[in-house]
C-alpha cells in the first residue's frame, strides 16, 4: 500500500468527508471543513462520547460562549503563558515552532529549554518549508490566543477560548448549586476552540479552529482514591507506559487499573478510572489496541500544579504517536485562581457527621464608640477584628491598605466553645480533555484498508457501524418492475427506526457495492425478483462481503441490532 496519509485525504476529499475550507480563494493552513459524509461521521463519534459522559456518568452537558472577557483568561493563566517557541527562516521568511523544527533535526529536550539554548541548538538544523539551514536565528514566545474587542468602539478586550474548560470553571457556583451542593460532580462540554498555531503543517492533527470534548469532575481532595464505581475498571487491563518506563527507554507494561494505583503508578482511583474509560471508548470507535498506547508526562513536562498527567496517543503511520486525548489532575488551581481573580467563592461547605467542638476566641467590639471615632470604615473595622489578634494593648487590623490600632479598652475578648458543623472546601478537579478532529483523523486512517474484489483493487473504509455516516444502503436490483418500490419503503421503514439508509438504484449492483465500500457503509440490503415472490432480500456484510437471505418483516430489528453491535453478522448464517 502506499502513502496511507495521501491516500486517506484523497478519498476524504473526493467522497466528502474533509474538504480544504475556503478553496475557491485559497484555502489557508490550520483550517478544515467537514463535509457531508464527515460531520456525520464526527457527530457519530461526538455522540459516542456523550454516551459515556453524559449517560454512564451522568454528568450534564453545557454550552459556553466560544469568547470570554480577558479576565476570564488572566487567571487561567492564558493571557501571561500560552505560547510556543517561534522562529523565522532566514531564507524563505516563514514562520517557524522551534521546538517543531529541533525535533526534525534530532535534537532532544527541546520542551525544556530557554529561548537562548534553543536558538542555538537549532542553529544546525533546516528549515521544512525550504530545506535550508537555518543558522543564526531569533527564537521568542508566540501568544497563540486570538485577540478581539467586545462591543462597538470599546476597550473591552477579549479572546476567543483556547479550550472549552474555563467555562466550567467560571460557571462552578452555578453547577454546585444545580449539583445541589454535594460532591463528587461534573460538568462537560463539546465545542469550538481556537489557537493561533504558528505553523501547522499536520492537517488534521494541528488546527487552529478545532472541536474539543471536555470533562471536569469536581471532587472531594480526601476523596481520590474512592471512585464510587472504580469497580467497573478495577480488572480493566492494558499497556501503561510510565515516565520511568520513559527514562529507562523500556516498553509499556500491562496491568491493571487497581495495580496501577496500589503500586503508586497512577495517583488515584479517579485517575486510573478516566484512562481505562478513554482507553473503551477509543477502542469503540474504532481504534486498535494495538495502536493506542497511555503514555504518563515525564515530571519536567508536567504542568506544576497537576498531580498525575496521562496522554492517550493513537499510532499514525504518517506523523508517529499523536497525542489525542489528555487527562489530568488538575488539583485545586483553577478554582483558586478564578476565585481569586473574580473575588468570587468557589467552595463546597462540607457537613461533618457529628459536630465538633471547638475553643474559640473571639473579640466583642464596642460599636457604640468605634462607631463614631471612625464612621465610614467602622463596618470594616469590625469585621477585621473578628480575624485580628489581640493583645493586652489591643490589636491591630488592616483596612484598604492602612494598618489601624484599636486599643485593648474598645473590644471585649471572650473565649468559648463552639460547635463546628462543617468545612469549606476547594474541589479537586480531574479532567479528560478530548481531541476530536484527531480521534476522526484516527479513525479515518485506521479504517482505510484496500483489498481485491472481483479481480480488482477494492478500497474500503472499515467502520465501526456505530462510527459509519451511512449505516446501510438499499438497492433494486432494477430500478423497474415494482423492484424500486419494495426498496423505497425498506428505505423509508428503516429512516423512521433512526438508522441512516441511503438508496441508490444508478448503476451496475457491483459499482454500487464498491462506492459503499469506499464510504464505509458496513450493510448494503439488494432487492431483486425473488424478493416480490417470497419477501426476502439480500443482506451484505462490508467487511466479509458474504451475503445472507433474510426476510423483509425481520430487517428493522436485525439492522438496528447489527449497527448497535448487539449482533455479529456471522451470527446471521
Amino acid at each position: 500500500m502506499s502513502d496511507v496519509f495521501e491516500n486517506v485525504m484523497d478519498l476524504a476529499k473526493r467522497r466528502g468527508f474533509i474538504w480544504p475550507t475556503s478553496e475557491c480563494y485559497g484555502a489557508v493552513a490550520g483550517f478544515i471543513d467537514y463535509g457531508p459524509l464527515g460531520a456525520m461521521m464526527k457527530r457519530r463519534i461526538e455522540n459516542i462520547w456523550r454516551h459515556f459522559y453524559v449517560v454512564q456518568e451522568g454528568y450534564y452537558e453545557i454550552e459556553c460562549p466560544t469568547i470570554a472577557q480577558e479576565a476570564v483568561f488572566i487567571a487561567s493563566g492564558h493571557v501571561k503563558g500560552f505560547s510556543d517557541k517561534m522562529c523565522q527562516c532566514p531564507h524563505c521568511k516563514e514562520y517557524l515552532r522551534a521546538d517543531h523544527v529541533a525535533d526534525g533535526g534530532g535534537v532532544c529536550g527541546a520542551a525544556t529549554m530557554d529561548n537562548a539554548t534553543l536558538a542555538a541548538a537549532i542553529a544546525g538544523c533546516k528549515c521544512p518549508a525550504c530545506g535550508e539551514v537555518l543558522g543564526n536565528v531569533e527564537v521568542y514566545n508566540f501568544n497563540l490566543m486570538f485577540q478581539t474587542t467586545i462591543g462597538p468602539g470599546s476597550q473591552r478586550v477579549g479572546y476567543l477560548r483556547p479550550e472549552t474548560a474555563q467555562g466550567m470553571f467560571v460557571d462552578f457556583a452555578r453547577l454546585l448549586r444545580f449539583y445541589r451542593d454535594k460532591l463528587p460532580f461534573g460538568a462537560v462540554q463539546i465545542g469550538k476552540s481556537y489557537r493561533n498555531e504558528i505553523s501547522p503543517r499536520q492537517g488534521m492533527i494541528r488546527l487552529r479552529e478545532f472541536t474539543q470534548a471536555e470533562a471536569e469532575i469536581f471532587v472531594h481532595p480526601n476523596e481520590k482514591n474512592r471512585h464510587p464505581a472504580f469497580k467497573r475498571y478495577a480488572d480493566y487491563r492494558m499497556p501503561l507506559l510510565t515516565y520511568v518506563h520513559q527514562q529507562k527507554c523500556e516498553p509499556a507494561v500491562e496491568m491493571s487499573m487497581r495495580e496501577a494505583v496500589d503500586n503508586g503508578i497512577i495517583a488515584n482511583e479517579y485517575v486510573a478510572y478516566y484512562v481505562a474509560l478513554t482507553h473503551e471508548l477509543l477502542v469503540t470507535i474504532g481504534i486498535k489496541p494495538e495502536r493506542l498506547r497511555f503514555r504518563q508526562h515525564l515530571p519536567d513536562e508536567r504542568a506544576h500544579y497537576a498531580t498525575d498527567c496521562w496522554d492517550a496517543e493513537v499510532y499514525s503511520e504518517r506523523f508517529g504517536w499523536v497525542e489525542t486525548v489528555g487527562l489530568a489532575d488538575r488539583t485545586n488551581y483553577d478554582l483558586n485562581a478564578h476565585a481569586k481573580q473574580s473575588g468570587t467563592s468557589m467552595t463546597v461547605f462540607i457537613q461533618y457527621e457529628a459536630p465538633k467542638k471547638a475553643e474559640r476566641r473571639r473579640i466583642i467590639p464596642n460599636m457604640g464608640v468605634l462607631g463614631k471615632q471612625y464612621r465610614q470604615k467602622a463596618k470594616a473595622i469590625f469585621a477585621a477584628l473578628e480575624t485580628a489578634t489581640p493583645t493586652p494593648e489591643g490589636a491591630d487590623v488592616t483596612v484598604d491598605g492602612e494598618t489601624i490600632h484599636i486599643p485593648a479598652d474598645l473590644f471585649e475578648v471572650k473565649d468559648e466553645v463552639v460547635d463546628i458543623r462543617g468545612e469549606e472546601i476547594v474541589p479537586h478537579v480531574i479532567e479528560p480533555s478530548y481531541g476530536i478532529d484527531r480521534m476522526c483523523y484516527a479513525v479515518l486512517e485506521q479504517a482505510y484498508d484496500e483489498d481485491t474484489a472481483d479481480g480488482e483493487k477494492r478500497t474500503v473504509l472499515r467502520f465501526s457501524p456505530q462510527v459509519a455516516p451511512v449505516q446501510v444502503a438499499v438497492f433494486p436490483l432494477m430500478a423497474r418492475d415494482g423492484l424500486d418500490t419494495l426498496a423505497g419503503e425498506i428505505t423509508a421503514t428503516l429512516q423512521k427506526q433512526g438508522i441512516l439508509a441511503e438508496y441508490d438504484d444508478s448503476g451496475a449492483i457491483g459499482r454500487r457495492y464498491r462506492r459503499q465500500d469506499e464510504i464505509g457503509t458496513p450493510f448494503a440490503i439488494t432487492v431483486d425478483y425473488d424478493s416480490k415472490e417470497n419477501h426476502t432480500v439480500t443482506l451484505r456484510d462490508r467487511d466479509s462481503m458474504k451475503q445472507v437471505r433474510i426476510a423483509v418483516d425481520k430487517i428493522p430489528e436485525t439492522v438496528s441490532a447489527l449497527v448497535r453491535g448487539d449482533r455479529k453478522f456471522a451470527e446471521l448464517g
